[in-house]
């Protein structure tokens, strides 16, 4: 079993590989099996369908893009503050930022959502999901802001996201400055 667990998450992650690279229209099961190194017809052994390697390729995303524990340990154990939400908005930019592969695969999955409902519903579902946990997290923790809040905070960090892994308006200012001054404007001081 384990065998078949490490060989679902190396396919994800050829997935991924090949959606950042090539966009949603290059991902078949045979560019898959190309980009793991395996023999045609190994991805869709594992996943039937298209839908079947959306899927995994959004639970791989979940995956990689994870917090480390190590680092919420450490936030966790400081006081509450506007301070402390602008790290935890840094780690998460620095996570996606430093994943850019991931991050990429992400952005082509939410584009094609727009275009096929299958693939809507399940990133739709993720993304709904992800955010309630992100509100919650907030809640929690007994950070400053609520659910517009952070609402607000995910459209800005998609948009600092598209913006500096793609092409930049504003290649010079460096990432945590915007971040912070994110934090600022919709936090106050």
């Amino acid at each position: 079993m384990a065998r078949n667990d490490d060989r679902r998450r190396d396919l994800a992650d050829a997935g991924l590989a090949v959606l950042a690279r090539e966009g949603a229209r290059g991902l078949t099961h045979r560019a898959v099996d190309r980009e793991a190194g395996v023999p045609t017809g190994t991805a869709s052994n594992y996943f039937r369908r298209r839908e079947a390697l959306v899927g995994a390729l959004v639970e791989r995303i979940g995956q990689r893009l994870a917090p480390d524990p190590r680092t919420l340990d450490e936030l966790g154990s400081q006081q509450p503050s506007r301070t402390l939400f602008a790290e935890y908005i840094r780690d998460i930019v620095r996570r996606l930022t430093a994943e850019k592969e991931v991050t990429l695969a992400l952005f082509e999955l939410r584009l094609e959502a727009a275009r096929r409902p299958e693939v809507a519903e399940v990133m739709g579902e993720w993304l709904r999901t992800g955010f309630a946990g992100d509100v919650e997290f907030n809640r929690a923790a007994g950070l400053p802001g609520g659910r517009e809040e952070i609402a607000l905070f995910h459209y800005a960090i998609d948009g600092l996201l598209l913006d500096r892994l793609t092409l930049s308006i504003d290649p010079a200012t460096p990432t945590d400055d915007v971040v912070e001054a994110l934090v600022r404007r919709l936090l106050g001081d």
